[in-house]
């Protein structure tokens, strides 16, 4: 039996596919609206294209593994601190009484598939999280992307900070291992240095004495759900004011403070972040494959009389630790209403310090502004080097931190390099009070070297390693201006905020050529060419390629 197919059906055919995604396109709009005025500004909102700005894309997606891994790990543990004997798959533990809590950490590790690998998965995606946040809140300060109008995004990303830290506390106190256990314990005796409410306070959250069997179930809560929770409706509000709100950029050509030069957010800048996304999941799940992290099994259950030697938290509460290790042993004891009261002294390095760090942190903005009487809206960044004083702040403060990390682990450096203990606490003492005014002067200087380098280019050219004989047998390097000159030679430019070409090889172009992944594409950035659109964006050619609305 033949089937023949006539030419006018297969020719109809033809044009129905042809037409399949406009008319689902239209169907879409007819029931949810989708070409709608918001959407439309949406989807035409252009972000620049700078490496800087995926610091924060970073710790986006970061927080997305965080989400999915946890979930995962979330239907296999069980955080109960009943008594239990352990005869799992890890014989060097077998008939060791431990919580349940410990032994679930185990069974998830040794004998669900897949689970050691999601564990560190889980854990290295919180490392990163904390990490992208840091470094993302540091290019914030130091290009001044706090000033009006993201004020607000500024305090909440020193919310997220905390809400993170917390997050990764909890997390890591789960597994109820000896080093988590310590960590649990020491923040217990934090919370027991408060006056008047700290005893209160720590009775009602362990229930009693510690450790107590109720802290571990309200642990695992606060970091399966409430915490979560609250840092994903900061992220959401984060995300929201950004998209809201002008993009900041860097200075240059064709940039100024009512336009954004750029990408366009669909389709360039989200098929971007698309393949950003795989890449930070594909680091972090090699990180999981490759690098051990958090052996419970070799730390054995938490005991109370029990702490091994060289017993440190995570990265993000090194500081912490370093500063309950510098701090000197002093009591405060006063009496009032006919009692004695005592102010331990874990309560200033473990309360008063991060409280007094984050109200400076948080406060600098405001009186920024206050200062230089500026309520002016700020679309450009500033280069570091233009504002020394901010930067040296900065640097004083990342120096403060880095002495506070770095004695965290002071009984290692101590043991490695054969040193006394005392040695290592009296040079974090005294690094802390010498090493960040010094850190202070020493960027100052160089920002201000920067920018007399720059005024210098911008008077007298760019080096171009040709050398000229004077007719009196001296010898003069000849300089190429970047721009007009005056009678006596010297250049009329003035300095914009945009970086100042030093060599030859980037005269002649608005910015180097746009480097390819295998290959350099040689064709430099044209200016843009497109007239501001409705919404008060603007587009541009990116690489040659036209970039069409």
């Amino acid at each position: 039996m033949t089937i023949t197919v006539r030419p006018s059906a297969l020719k109809r055919r033809r044009q129905q596919l042809r037409d399949m995604p406009a008319a689902t396109g239209r169907g879409l709009d007819d029931r949810l609206q989708l070409a709608s005025p918001g959407l439309r500004t949406l989807l035409n909102k252009v972000f620049p294209d700078h490496w800087s700005f995926l610091l924060g894309e970073i710790a986006l997606w970061s927080f997305v593994m965080l989400l999915l891994t946890g979930t995962f790990l979330a239907l296999f543990f069980d955080p109960s601190m009943e008594e239990v004997t352990y005869n799992g798959s890890y014989t060097a533990l077998s008939g060791v009484e431990m919580s349940r809590a410990y032994e679930s950490t185990l069974t998830l590790s040794f004998d669900v598939r897949g689970g050691l690998l999601i564990r560190q998965m889980h854990h290295w995606s919180a490392l990163l999280f904390l990490a992208a946040i840091v470094v993302h809140f540091l290019r914030i300060f130091f290009t001044g992307a706090y000033r009006k109008p993201r004020e607000i995004n500024y305090l909440i990303g020193v919310a997220m900070f905390w809400l993170a830290f917390l997050l990764g506390f909890t997390g890591y106190t789960l597994p109820d291992d000896a080093l988590s256990g310590s960590g649990l314990r020491i923040a217990h005796a934090i919370i027991l240095s408060i006056p008047v409410l700290g005893t209160w306070t720590a009775s009602a959250l362990f229930d009693g004495d510690f450790p107590g069997t109720a802290i571990m179930p309200r642990v695992f809560i606060l970091h399966v759900f409430l915490l979560p929770l609250a840092l994903l409706g900061l992220i959401t509000a984060h995300l929201l004011i950004m998209f809201k709100q002008m993009h900041t950029q860097w200075p240059g050509a064709g940039r100024s403070n009512r336009n954004v030069v750029g990408e366009r957010f669909f389709p360039r800048y989200i098929s971007k972040q698309t393949s950003f996304l795989l890449i930070v999941f594909g680091v972090i799940a090699a990180l999981g494959g490759l690098f051990q992290i958090n052996p419970v099994w070799l730390f054995g259950p938490y005991k109370a009389a029990v702490v091994s030697v060289a017993t440190q938290p995570d990265w993000y509460v090194l500081f912490l630790e370093g500063s309950t290790r510098l701090f000197p042993s002093w009591e405060i004891r006063f009496p009032l209403f006919g009692e004695h009261f005592t102010i331990p002294t874990l309560f200033w390095p473990g309360v008063v310090l991060p409280g007094i760090l984050t109200t400076l942190v948080v406060a600098y903005p405001f009186y920024e502004a206050r200062k230089l009487k500026d309520k002016q809206i700020h679309n450009l960044l500033q280069r570091p080097r233009d504002v020394p004083v901010r930067t040296g702040l900065g640097a004083m403060g990342v120096t403060f931190w880095l002495v506070l990390t770095l004695s965290g682990a002071n009984d290692v450096i101590a043991s490695t390099f054969d040193i006394s203990l005392n040695a290592t606490t009296w040079a974090g003492r005294i690094g802390a009070v010498v090493l960040p005014p010094l850190a202070y002067w020493v960027t100052h200087r160089v920002c201000l070297g920067l920018q007399q380098h720059d005024r210098q280019v911008l008077s007298h050219g760019v080096e171009t390693g040709i050398l000229r004989r004077r007719p009196d047998g001296g010898f003069m390097e000849v300089h190429q201006p970047l721009g007009p000159t005056d009678p006596h030679g010297h250049g009329e430019l003035e300095y914009t905020g945009a970086p100042v070409p030093k060599k030859m090889n980037r005269l002649g172009a608005l910015a180097p050529a746009t480097r390819g992944f295998l290959a350099p594409v040689e064709r430099p950035s044209t200016p843009p060419t497109e007239p501001p659109t409705p919404n008060g964006y603007e587009g541009t050619e990116v690489a040659g390629t036209d970039q069409s609305r």
